[in-house]
């Protein structure tokens, strides 16, 4: 029998989203036509999923667009987060934030170099960042990429203060007893960092555990 994708339940906000604006340059944040909102980063690894994980987010196909030659997108992606206000206005709440995939191997220094100062800033510095979503291939989790990323995450002097949720995508690719060390490796690797941060196995393409990262996602945003 073909699996089907798990039904997917309405959340009016995260389905809110709308795409506001791009930034290539570290400098342009600033200028940015963009509110003071609080902001969800989403981060992963190149193929590790991300794009397809923001559109189940999001209940669109197409929100995020994945490029298939990794490191060939390099912006910060905004998409703004909304619900109703007053008439029939509505309310901008929050960006969601679609951060360049990593770990890609076919790049220039110089385009690295590029990234690290426009992700690792992003990361390190921004006032704005609530939370942070990190997309891990469960078959493949913490590799020295996703480390250097929670380095810039834990180096912030602000760090426990931000919230941070470890996806292990693709668990329907593992067994069980593959997803439960799964787990395991990342909810052992969660309590030695400095900020509150949750776990969860997720496959982007069954959309199981779409409801859990739901929540994790609107519990780094206003009430």
């Amino acid at each position: 029998m073909r699996d089907h994708p798990a039904p997917v339940e309405a959340d009016p906000l995260l389905e809110s989203a709308r795409y506001v604006t791009s930034v290539a340059e570290g400098e342009q944040l600033q200028r940015a036509a963009l509110g003071m909102l609080p902001e969800v980063a989403v981060v992963g690894r190149s193929n590790a999923g991300k794009s397809s994980t923001i559109n189940v987010l999001a209940n669109r196909r197409q929100l995020a667009h994945a490029s298939k030659t990794p490191g060939r997108t390099q912006m910060l992606n905004f998409f703004e987060l909304s619900q109703p206000g007053a008439g029939r206005e509505r309310q901008p709440v929050a960006y969601l934030v679609d951060l360049p995939g990593y770990g890609f191997a076919k790049v220039d220094h110089a385009t690295r170099a590029r990234w690290d100062q426009l992700v690792g800033g992003y990361l390190h510095t921004r006032r704005m960042l609530a939370g942070v979503l990190l997309v891990m291939d469960a078959r493949h989790p913490f590799k020295g990429a996703d480390e250097e990323l929670l380095a810039w995450l834990t180096g912030r002097e602000d760090a426990d203060r931000l919230r941070l949720h470890l996806l292990l995508n693709k668990s329907d690719q593992l067994t069980q007893a593959e997803r439960a060390a799964a787990l395991a490796l990342a909810e052992s690797r969660a309590e030695a960092l400095p900020m509150p941060t949750s776990v969860q196995l997720f496959s982007a393409l069954k959309r199981t555990g779409l409801a859990e990262l739901r929540l994790a996602l609107r519990s780094m945003l206003p009430a």
